[in-house]
């Protein structure tokens, strides 16, 4: 009896990249392998990559802002999970994404509106959460979505069009003269980001000089664009490779020798506008 092998191919539009993990479980007991587990679970074939589970519980900002870091180098047709705060509404849920040929899952809590921008790209309801499930029933349904995009796009799926929550709205001036931001992450090189992007400190700037107070005494009043602009020791801001202001010191740890922490109750900065 001669055996025939049936091969199914996947068109090319529709291969995807790899899975990537970003939450705020931390390493310190197994949330993070569990997550993995079951991802391998749905998606055996496919690559899961971990972007950080260092993220502050429950701090989306941050969270949204290592997501935007990071998404664009990994292949098209990458699922990107995001693990937040999943309990955070009435109704949990679970949001997917179309955008700039990536997907994006995550609870409905505003993360992904935040990475990749308000009203950005096409959205679907994945799951909707009742009392007797859990957060594996979250995460199984996660995988079973990424599973089942390997082979075929949302639209084929039938999945239902949604809105997600969005993001909270960009820093605005109170007078036009001033503004207060707040760290946004802390590197591992102890930079400080700021939660205020280049095209939202040159909007609220225009021709105008500035000044940034921190920490009640210390001032910055030049942007450098890169960290030996200033000598060794020195302090200075600028814009990072992901277009947000941060302050540093060259070869210094910033956040330490001024205290700065995440979710710090000291973390007064303040640019002023003149």
């Amino acid at each position: 009896m001669t055996r025939i092998r049936l091969r199914l191919s996947v068109p090319n539009s529709l291969q995807m990249g790899c899975i990537t993990l970003l939450s705020d479980l931390g390493l310190q007991d197994a949330s993070a392998a569990v997550a993995r587990g079951i991802l391998m679970q749905h998606c055996p074939g496919l690559t899961v990559t971990d972007i950080s589970h260092e993220v502050m519980p429950f701090n989306k900002r941050q969270g949204a802002y290592l997501l935007a870091s990071a998404y664009s180098s990994f292949p098209a047709r990458s699922c990107h999970l995001a693990i937040f705060d999943v309990f955070s509404e009435r109704i949990p849920r679970l949001v997917l994404c179309d955008h700039n040929g990536h997907y994006f899952l995550s609870a409905d809590n505003g993360v992904i509106p935040r990475a990749i921008g308000n009203g950005q790209g096409r959205s679907w309801l994945c799951f909707e959460m009742e009392k007797q499930h859990t957060f594996t029933d979250w995460l199984h349904a996660a995988g079973k979505a990424i599973e089942q995009l390997q082979t075929r796009t949302p639209e084929e799926l039938q999945l239902p069009p949604y809105m997600p929550k969005q993001a909270d709205p960009p820093p605005v001036s109170a007078d036009g003269n001033s503004i207060d931001v707040t760290v946004l992450h802390i590197d591992r090189y102890e930079n400080v980001v700021l939660d205020i992007t280049r095209r939202q400190f040159d909007t609220l700037r225009g021709d105008r000089r500035f000044r940034m107070l921190f920490m009640q005494t210390e001032e910055l009043t030049e942007l450098s664009v890169n960290y030996n602009d200033v000598r060794e020791g020195n302090k200075l801001c600028r814009f990072n490779s992901n277009d947000h202001l941060e302050i540093c010191i060259n070869r210094g740890k910033a956040a330490s020798i001024w205290g700065f922490r995440m979710n710090g109750q000291h973390n007064d900065i303040k640019i002023f506008f003149e």
